[in-house]
């Protein structure tokens, strides 16, 4: 791995996503090389108990550009995007999740974004019935419309973790179960200027979904409860002058 930081770094949580792994990679490779950004792929295997971390130690022998981390024990997609998200060295972070609904072909459109924008969200909005059962669909609108309301958001779609944003939006963000959640919201809440982007949605090819209903609305009303408020009681300030 070269001592110079590149200029994007892939940032994916993964827990079990043994079959996925490689064509991932592959898939980013393809999207990104022939463009002559530089990059890395940072990849926490969340304690997975299926054969994730073997590969991952496979891919990383033959490619150095694959940084991967194993959690000693289970702690969940917030804590595995962080931990990636602490260990990347880019300019540019890219989360994104390990299961090919993801498609590395959004990022050009990404960094376009990101020239008028810090933080860009994907939205799977338009393109949902591609990838996803009516259930998924419908207990996704459901916890986008609470988590707006509460938040006093107008975010269409929360639970996509497909994000593009500067490094330094993340600089000064508290870390916290079920953050992942809210990220365009913590960041906007520091400052910066959060868009969304339209983005491919597959289907699952491999493995299974590891969220549902209980997931989207039930397991995160109280973390949504702490985020609208800290949006109530957050200040900001800027410093003016400097002496001494």
């Amino acid at each position: 791995m070269p001592d110079a930081a590149p200029m994007l770094s892939f940032v994916i949580p993964c827990h079990n996503e043994e079959a996925n792994l490689r064509p991932l990679v592959a898939a980013i490779q393809e999207a990104v090389g022939p463009r002559g950004h530089t990059f890395e792929i940072v990849v926490t295997d969340d304690c997975s108990t299926d054969g994730s971390w073997t590969v991952l130690k496979d891919i990383a022998a033959g490619e150095p550009r694959v940084r991967a981390l194993r959690f000693a024990f289970n702690c969940g997609q917030s804590a595995a995007l962080w931990a990636g998200m602490k260990a990347a060295r880019g300019r540019y972070l890219i989360t994104l999740d390990a299961d090919l609904q993801n498609d590395p072909r959004d990022v050009p459109r990404f960094l376009e974004a990101l020239q008028q924008l810090d933080c860009v969200c994907g939205t799977r909005v338009a393109a949902r019935r591609q990838g996803d059962n009516a259930l998924r669909i419908a207990s996704s609108r459901i916890a986008n419309w609470v988590r707006n309301r509460l938040s006093g958001e107008t975010i269409s779609d929360a639970g996509c973790c497909y994000r593009a944003f500067k490094r330094e939006c993340i600089a000064d963000l508290k870390f916290f179960n079920g953050m992942h959640r809210f990220l365009p919201t913590l960041i906007k809440m520091e400052g910066f200027r959060v868009g969304e982007l339209p983005v491919r949605h597959h289907p699952r090819a491999a493995g299974r979904t590891h969220y549902g209903v209980w997931n989207r609305i039930f397991a995160s009303f109280y973390d949504l409860l702490a985020v609208r408020w800290m949006k109530k009681r957050m200040f900001r300030y800027q410093i003016a002058e400097r002496v001494n």
